[in-house]
């Protein structure tokens, strides 16, 4: 693989991303509504989603990181990814120098590069909402961004070549709302249902950024869960993505 040509593909995917409006609305507009929601009102408390000692901000801003990495990670790159693959844009790729390793690097190029400019969107704004920058474990929270966006693009990727535009459309916008709702991304939750969502993708970033942001410390095994999930997402894509 050339390392030029696959930061050029990276180039234009993060251009293209930033230039569509949906991807825009949910990569970015939603994610900052849902964090000034949280962060300025008592929706968390009412919800009993605010541990104790906690500030609104500080859970609103991890749960927020989630859905972003969610937004980009699987949902929108799932979905341009199907279409790509619909209109015969990546077995085109595939044909040329870059190679079809190369297609999936510039993508996967393409995703961090989205992440920092939303990461940063995102934490200016919740430093204008009051979060203090001294309290967050950095290092466990670029490692649980890194590791939930490795979890989520190899499942959407994977969703992407294998089911029709449509159906990836449909299932990547549902699995969203279903992750940013009852899947434990945006906020803790109890009993066995909250058990079971940590040993998934979503709920397991959701506790690696929690406890990174809110208790300042690196929960090692929501990041062994995203890890173990990622290698099985290459795997499975790997054998049965279709070009075609």
């Amino acid at each position: 693989m050339n390392a030029r040509r696959i930061l050029a593909q990276a180039r234009f995917e993060t251009v293209a991303v930033l230039r569509n409006g949906e991807q825009l609305l949910l990569a970015l507009i939603l994610p900052l509504i849902i964090l000034i929601g949280l962060g300025r009102t008592d929706v968390l408390s009412s919800l009993s989603a605010l541990p104790e000692g906690a500030e609104h901000i500080q859970v609103a801003t991890a749960g927020v990181l989630g859905v972003a990495v969610a937004s980009i990670a699987f949902t929108g790159q799932g979905i341009q990814t199907a279409f790509d693959r619909r209109y015969g844009v990546l077995r085109q790729l595939a044909t040329t120098p870059l190679g079809a390793a190369g297609v999936i690097w510039g993508k996967l190029g393409a995703v961090l590069c989205v992440l920092v400019v939303q990461t940063a969107l995102l934490l200016t704004a919740a430093g204008l909402l009051g979060l203090s920058f001294a309290d967050p474990h950095w290092a466990g929270t670029v490692l649980a961004l890194l590791a939930g966006a490795a979890a989520l693009v190899s499942w959407g990727v994977l969703m992407a070549g294998t089911l029709r535009p449509e159906a990836t459309l449909a299932v990547a916008n549902l699995l969203w709302v279903l992750m940013a709702s009852v899947g434990g991304l945006l906020f803790h939750r109890d009993g066995t249902w909250g058990t079971l969502m940590e040993l998934l993708p979503p709920g397991a970033l959701g506790s690696a950024l929690r406890s990174a942001v809110v208790d300042g410390a690196i929960a090692w095994p929501s990041l062994l869960v995203l890890v173990v999930w990622a290698i099985l997402g290459t795997l499975a894509a790997r054998r049965w993505f279709s070009f075609d």
